[in-house]
């Protein structure tokens, strides 16, 4: 009975692991991972249409070098001026004391040097007829090279309230239009203070806000056609001569100035204008920085065999910095027509066999 129940046992415990043989099997399958994918694609050279402004190339604030009450702003915006026009004036009556008290200065300090010089001259000729000391002589050399002094002093003193009174006239430092005015007659302004803004109306920009992604392209000296929004049929060339180093936070987009190069009178200032460019002419891969799998030092990107639905490491080069949310311009390791993995890059093995669920355009 017992060898019996042995057969039975072994025949059981065969039936067992033969029923358990395929479900392990099946258990190493590998279950294929979603991700998202893009397919790699060179962008075409980018075509720019920007509305603008025309503004001066150089612009100026002026505002007096002393304290004073303005009692007097002879332009308003819009004025031509000269250089050397006077454009705005302060009270000068405490400066005119001044000039008149350096003056009385200048004029006590020439007589006491008078005095000196006599006095000297007189103890010389006493000494030489040797009826005076030398002592008394060595101090009168002595009281007329201070007298000297002190006028030298006068004279620099009268100079400075001279200068000071012409301060009290704000004068035009070219020729050029008034854009701005800042004070008022009767107003008390501190030194430094704007008072009128003035323009060379001869030198002028086309300023326009450019994109980020656009700016990057940007270089110093390129081309622009500018037109007159007014009237389309209006036109100059330009070259992009400054560039804002920092896009502005709320917009994202850097102030750009293009130098005109000899543009209609119809460019006035204040004038609206459009203005166009063509750029990145040589095509270029760009991908979302999410595709890229940086190491220690290099940078890779998962491939996708479609056919064979699985992944492969591939090292390339990119220009710049990886940035979150941004996007990365590949210069080496892919081709147009790639499909390349753009999520979960970290979470990837070579050779792991994955599905593609969704196509990422760009």
């Amino acid at each position: 009975m017992s060898s019996r129940l042995k057969v039975v046992a072994l025949m059981l415990g065969t039936a067992l692991v033969s029923s358990c043989a395929p479900k392990a099997e099946e258990s190493k399958v590998e279950t294929p991972r979603p991700v998202l994918s893009t397919t790699v694609r060179q962008t075409p050279a980018t075509a720019l249409s920007l509305t603008g402004t025309i503004e001066p190339a150089t612009e100026t604030e002026l505002g007096f070098r002393i304290l004073g009450r303005m009692i007097a702003r002879n332009v308003n915006v819009g004025d031509i001026v000269k250089k050397g026009d006077v454009v705005a004036a302060i009270d000068p009556v405490a400066l005119e004391l001044a000039v008149r008290s350096a003056q009385s200065d200048v004029e006590n300090s020439d007589a006491q040097l008078r005095n000196a010089v006599t006095t000297e001259q007189r103890q010389r000729a006493l000494v030489e007829s040797r009826s005076g000391t030398e002592a008394s002589l060595e101090e009168a050399e002595q009281a007329r090279r201070t007298a000297a002094a002190a006028v030298a002093k006068a004279q620099a003193n009268l100079d400075k309230a001279k200068e000071q009174l012409g301060y009290a006239q704000l004068r035009a430092e070219f020729d050029g239009v008034v854009t701005a005015t800042s004070a008022e007659v009767g107003q008390v302004v501190s030194a430094g203070q704007t008072v009128v803004t003035i323009a060379r109306p001869d030198k002028r920009d086309a300023v326009v806000d450019v994109p980020q992604a656009a700016a990057q392209k940007l270089k110093i000296g390129a081309p622009f056609e500018v037109t007159l929004q007014l009237d389309p049929t209006i036109r100059t060339s330009g070259t992009v001569r400054e560039i804002a180093p920092e896009a502005e936070t709320a917009t994202r987009t850097s102030r750009t100035k293009i130098a005109l190069t000899d543009p209609p009178e119809a460019f006035r200032l204040g004038s609206v204008i459009t203005a166009s460019a063509t750029i990145a002419a040589e095509p270029e891969i760009v991908l979302p920085s999410s595709a890229i799998l940086s190491g220690s030092d290099d940078q890779s990107v998962w491939i996708v065999d479609v056919p064979g639905k699985k992944v492969s490491l591939r090292r390339v080069k990119i220009a710049g910095d990886v940035v979150d949310g941004g996007t990365v311009r590949v210069t080496e390791g892919l081709a147009p027509g790639e499909r390349v993995v753009v999520a979960g890059v970290h979470k990837l093995e070579d050779g792991q066999a994955i599905r593609i669920d969704q196509e990422i355009n760009q």
